[in-house]
């Protein structure tokens, strides 16, 4: 987030172009495609000088310049390439499988023909090391990858590479895109749908949006890709549509009512998977072991002392712990308020998940695979490596579990905890959702035909759209035209203190302010959602209008040092 206060003029204009770069209703250019693979800028260097060469005591590499594609692609893959070379912008839609990679690579061929760079994004770190290796097969020394599990000779390395110009494809996360990359030619933004790319605290920015602001600064082509594109992307953007994919497996999508977390229909599949020497993958959409304890004798919920939410039981180092301000507490035994023993909890976590399928399955190799357990990228590398090389037959995780992995022998897929997704107070729920049942789906037949299990009582709604994500973004469009992103804009501000009182005054006082501004409109305000976070009171103004540039200058003429704003906001709590 950033400081809450009158802006100068020339930010001001910086932050106006890049809203009128978002705001552009480009014409939708539509190009369907059914996959038939056949798979055998510069950015301102003024930070660096001599005096900051980092030396590399590696021996020289051979430099790979006259490297020939070794990919091939189908001819739909080719007509692809062509529509996404004929826009600055663009979209390409593809499914899971229809071989959205091979099209990256061969774009980034042609630009290395030309002796220009390129800049991979991924959501995650967790991407990382898959496609990384991927990269390094096609174009060897090349390559840069970069994120925050480097240590720091690798990264010193990594920045050397750069500097002297002998990296041609830098990937990696968010911020591999603020490297100082000279002759940029090409940005990919993979799996751009991602929450990921949007950074949740100082400075905020969504990398996808820099990274189109970033092409039209340098007339350079911006790539977006994902086979659940957001619908911000899809109604701005000319995007190709990458229809099938590779893989001739079939899925069966097998829909359960139930409100229990582990049902026995869940155990006979499981039981099926194991029966038949295949693997499985059982998804939890909510981080680690995000569960609440509840005493069943008086109904005491631990909460943080700092913060107004439950604490979440974390298994591994029995604790309670805050997702919000890392306060963390032993799991107690008895409960603090009425003494009883009785002290459960009402939602299943992956910690526990593991466990429960373990004991049911005493055989079976049931592995963990979250970031409580996955916290370095050579744990993450081990983890792969050993489910692909059938050496774990189950693996339980969250978010990460769907992040783009190959998976090459899972036949079942468990997905649990959709209706909350879908129950969220969010104007993005539906579309959350869904994406995400059809990323974690991806994962599963990849090399023969698989049944995913869904746990939901709405059914109908995901029956209906699980094999046709278009149809639901054009249903989705008239459902958001007249109060939500991408045809309105808005802005959240967020005001917090020790003192409640003060922070509620300030809010008090700026809502007065704009209530009188024109072309903006005060879609609510009080207590957040979350009332406290590190022992600081919140309360908040939501904002909107028809363009970003009226917000902007709206804000920029009030003055807080309490508040902080967030554009685009992607988080109500």
């Amino acid at each position: 987030m950033m400081a809450f206060e009158a802006r100068s003029p020339v930010k001001l204009r910086m932050m106006e172009s890049e809203t009128e770069m978002t705001e552009t209703d480009a014409p939708t250019r539509h190009s369907e495609l059914d996959s038939e693979s056949s798979i055998t800028g510069q950015i301102p260097n003024q930070v660096w000088d001599d005096e900051h060469q980092i030396q590399d005591d590696t021996p020289p590499r051979r430099s790979q310049l006259d490297w020939e594609s070794s990919i091939t692609l189908s001819a739909k893959q080719q007509e692809a390439l062509t529509f996404l070379k004929q826009h600055k912008t663009s979209l390409l839609f593809g499914d899971t499988g229809s071989g959205k990679t091979e099209i990256y690579m061969q774009y980034f061929y042609d630009i290395l023909k030309e002796k220009k760079r390129s800049i991979f994004l991924m959501p995650e770190i967790s991407l990382t090391p898959q496609m990384g290796q991927r990269l390094e097969e096609h174009f060897g020394d090349l390559v840069v990858m970069w994120h925050s599990k480097l240590t720091p000779k690798q990264k010193k390395i990594a920045l050397q590479k750069i500097y002297d110009g002998t990296a041609y494809i830098i990937a990696g996360p968010r911020s591999a895109l603020f490297l100082p990359v000279k002759d940029l030619g090409l940005i990919v933004v993979d799996e751009e749908h991602d929450d990921s790319y949007k950074s949740s605290s100082r400075p905020r920015y969504n990398a996808r949006d820099i990274a189109i602001y970033m092409g039209k600064l340098y007339d350079i082509p911006v790539v977006l890709g994902s086979a659940t594109p957001s619908l911000n992307s899809y109604t701005k953007f000319a995007h190709v549509r990458l229809k099938g994919g590779h893989f001739s497996a079939q899925k069966e999508f097998v829909y359960e009512r139930s409100a229990e977390n582990l049902s026995p229909l869940i155990f006979d599949s499981l039981k099926e998977s194991l029966k038949a020497k295949e693997q499985a993958i059982v998804f939890l959409p909510t981080r680690a072991n995000f569960k609440y304890l509840i005493c069943q004798d008086c109904g005491h919920t631990y909460e943080c002392v700092f913060c107004s939410v439950g604490m979440s039981i974390h298994q591994k180092s029995r604790a309670l712990k805050c997702h919000y301000c890392n306060y963390s507490q032993a799991i107690p035994q008895v409960c603090c308020e009425c003494g009883g023993g009785s002290l459960t909890s009402s939602r299943l976590g992956t910690a526990e998940a593991v466990k429960v399928i373990g004991e049911e399955f005493s055989e079976a190799r049931v592995e963990q695979f979250d970031r409580d357990v996955i916290t370095t990228s050579n744990k993450l590398k081990k983890a792969l490596k050993r489910f692909n090389d059938r050496e774990s037959d189950i693996l339980v995780g969250t978010q990460m579990l769907s992040k783009g992995h190959d998976y090459h022998g899972v036949t079942l897929a468990v997905v649990l905890g959709m209706d909350n997704m879908l129950n969220m107070g969010d104007y993005r729920a539906r579309e959350k959702a869904l994406s995400s049942l059809i990323q974690v789906s991806g994962r599963s037949g990849r090399k023969q035909n698989a049944k995913v299990l869904v746990q939901t009582f709405n059914e109908e709604f995901f029956k209906t759209y699980i094999g046709s994500y278009e149809n639901f973004l054009e249903e989705e469009k008239e459902y958001r035209k007249e109060l939500y992103p991408p045809y309105k804009k808005l802005c959240r501000i967020v005001f917090s203190h020790k003192n409640g009182l003060k922070a509620q005054s300030e809010m008090s006082e700026m809502q007065e302010k704009l209530s009188k501004i024109q072309n903006i409109e005060i879609v609510g305000y009080g207590k957040c959602g979350v009332e406290r976070v590190a022992d600081k009171y919140r309360f908040e103004i939501l904002l909107r209008s028809d363009k970003s540039t009226d917000i902007i200058k709206a804000i920029s003429t009030c003055r807080s040092q309490l508040a902080e704003i967030d554009m685009d906001p992607i988080d109500f709590g």
